[in-house]
């Protein structure tokens, strides 16, 4: 067999099980709640927390949750997932027949058209794009890392891991060290400068100056967040290490694991944001020019928030294939309930989802479109944030009940597959 020949095309629905579906619809809703912030361009952000510096208490207590429960914990949850979808597009190819050296290109292609989707996503619409960052994660993790050993594979998640601990307890010192300055102090001046948050991509006025902005913000996050932060590469060796034992696809058999990580995963999660939270809202008073270290703490604590909430909706997915299994319809939103359903149907078309985000954001709250975001606060973000969710899952129901693929996932799979491949003719 030609090492270039697919010998079967991308997975068919019959072939999905529940729990990375229902992970990735619910994920796009913490998406939307952790990104749209970024859209109050007419507003102060306070430098340890991407958030309003000022609002009222319902702002005030949505800050809190968002930072506590969401923020910097969306992207590595899904990482995971995206690693976790790479070794079952691999493993799908390979027992069809397909070449394991002809399995790997095709992962690569796709992650090469990731990079440039997200380009494209960043040029156009949003500049915290993760698509380029999972792109090139990808590029690298399957390079070094997709047919290294099992051993290897933990071997190296901890390697990071360390590197990652290390790096956040050398922040925690240094900011106690910097927190010694007093505030107008020209050099604490110029570190709590250098940490506020810019909200140029957001409040420029020209849409052709705003794609420049964008762009120059996209480069530096992509190789920042996609292999610099170390959180990334590690969701993708966990998730090629789980991927091989069809974690998510059987998650009955492995419960014990399963609950282990969703509440140790989600307490480190929620806990080691609670500082950066109370903060925030003025209970804790940490100098300006030393706040920064709540994003390197957000970081590593996030990796293990994101791995818990993977977790959480496995055991989710698992009550969910029990329902399913004593059902004989293969209807979606009859075998597993209509709120399930609908959420299957988003993550199905969580790439659509994800740009139909930006698409509903970016020309209504920036300067450059309507300007919403300058009159909106955290509260009502939020609810805003909550609303352009629904809109995707009201056009994902809509596509599943008539048979339609997401609009992005189809121009994806024809890059990646081309033509759709035939059946051999009879011998």
């Amino acid at each position: 067999m030609s090492t270039t020949t697919l010998t079967r095309g991308p997975v068919q629905a019959s072939e999905r099980s529940p729990a990375p579906d229902l992970a990735r619809g619910f994920m796009l809703l913490l998406i939307a709640i952790a990104n749209t912030p970024y859209y109050l361009w007419g507003s102060e952000m306070s430098v340890g927390a991407s958030h309003p510096v000022d609002g009222s208490a319902v702002d005030k207590v949505a800050d809190f949750l968002i930072i506590t429960t969401v923020d910097l914990r969306t992207y590595p949850m899904f990482a995971f997932l995206f690693g976790y979808g790479m070794m079952q597009l691999y493993n799908r190819q390979v027992s069809s027949g397909t070449s394991e050296a002809a399995a790997r290109r095709l992962l690569q292609k796709r992650n090469w058209l990731l990079l440039a989707f997200g380009f494209v996503h960043a040029a156009l619409l949003w500049m915290g794009d993760v698509l380029g960052a999972y792109g090139l994660a990808g590029l690298l993790m399957v390079w070094l890392f997709f047919q290294a050993k099992d051993v290897t594979l933990i071997v190296w998640t901890w390697v990071l891991g360390g590197l990652l601990t290390i790096g956040t307890v050398f922040a925690v010192v240094g900011a106690w060290l910097v927190a010694q300055l007093p505030a107008d102090d020209a050099t604490a001046q110029s570190i709590a400068t250098s940490f506020a948050s810019s909200d140029a991509t957001m409040s420029a006025t020209s849409y052709l100056g705003s794609i420049v902005e964008r762009l120059g913000y996209w480069s530096i996050g992509t190789v920042a967040q996609g292999v610099l932060m170390l959180v990334v590469p590690m969701m993708l060796l966990l998730a090629f290490w789980a991927g091989r034992r069809r974690i998510l696809e059987n998650p009955g058999e492995h419960l014990p694991l399963l609950r282990r990580v969703a509440v140790v995963g989600i307490a480190i999660g929620w806990l080691g944001p609670l500082p950066s939270a109370l903060d925030h809202v003025g209970v804790l008073a940490v100098p300006d020019h030393a706040a920064w270290v709540f994003y390197p703490v957000q970081i590593l604590t996030g990796f293990f928030g994101g791995l818990g909430y993977v977790a959480l909706f496995a055991l989710v997915g698992h009550r969910v294939a029990l329902r399913r299994s004593g059902a004989p319809s293969n209807n979606l939103f009859v075998t597993d309930g209509p709120f399930a359903g609908a959420v299957q149907a988003v993550g199905k078309r969580s790439l659509t989802s994800y740009l139909m985000q930006s698409v509903l954001c970016a020309p209504i709250l920036t300067a450059w479109g309507l300007g919403l975001g300058e009159h909106l606060t955290s509260s009502t973000m939020l609810l805003y944030a909550v609303g352009v969710w629904a809109v995707t899952v009201a056009f994902a129901v809509w596509q599943e009940r008539t048979g339609r693929r997401g609009p992005a996932e189809v121009a994806l799979r024809r890059l990646v597959y081309g033509r759709p491949v035939r059946a051999p003719e009879p011998a």
